[in-house]
């Protein structure tokens, strides 16, 4: 990283020290789009590639990002996620607070066995998620997610939605993250949501 872009990102972090005050004002201020208390975006019920299922609860105590894309994406799924990967290099002892879900669009090409490779190339931390083609459009209009088949010569791609979603330790959504913002924005304001975490405030009396 350029001594710019950390110091950039040092000083976002700074801001965040005092969660309770936010960074000069009453309330957190986030560098990405605050959307807490939002209707929708509450859970999902999908199946990780060794077939267990999975729900948001099941990463209590952690700030989770969340991105639907597919694995022949060309561009943005790839940057997406190579983002998130930065974002949890630049939290350094606070990375394993930090989980990233990849849940796909495209699970008649996306099989279990696939998308564990394919998330593996961007870290252990990365987890993919796959459900139905019923269940997943339950989801993604869930979340608001919009999706569609693209058909191209034999086959198809799929033009969707590039906004990540993330939610604080207990499971509450926060922010929507978008295809712009950059890796030292998010892990400012995920160092944010770790420091002003419950479980964090008990440890620190």
């Amino acid at each position: 990283m350029n001594p710019r872009r950390r110091a950039l990102l040092h000083a976002g972090l700074a801001c965040c020290a005092l969660p309770l005050l936010g960074c000069g004002g009453d309330g957190p201020r986030f560098h990405n789009t605050d959307i807490s208390g939002v209707s929708y975006a509450r859970d999902f019920t999908l199946l990780d590639p060794d077939g267990n299922t999975r729900r948001l609860a099941d990463f209590r105590g952690k700030v989770v990002m969340v991105f639907f894309g597919f694995i022949l994406c060309p561009d943005v799924c790839p940057t997406a996620l190579q983002r998130a990967a930065a974002v949890r290099r630049l939290l350094g002892a606070d990375a394993e607070r930090f989980q990233i879900l990849f849940i796909t669009l495209d699970p008649e090409r996306d099989t279990p066995s696939i998308l564990r490779e394919y998330t593996a190339a961007f870290g252990a931390n990365v987890l993919g998620l796959y459900g139905t083609p019923e269940k997943t459009r339950e989801t993604a209009d869930a979340f608001r997610v919009h999706f569609r088949k693209v058909p191209t010569s034999g086959s198809y791609t799929i033009d969707h939605t590039a906004t990540s979603f993330i939610y604080d330790t207990e499971g509450r959504l926060r922010l929507a993250v978008t295809h712009q913002s950059t890796a030292e924005s998010i892990a400012a304001d995920v160092a944010l949501l770790l420091q002003s975490s419950p479980t964090n405030n008990k440890e620190t009396r």
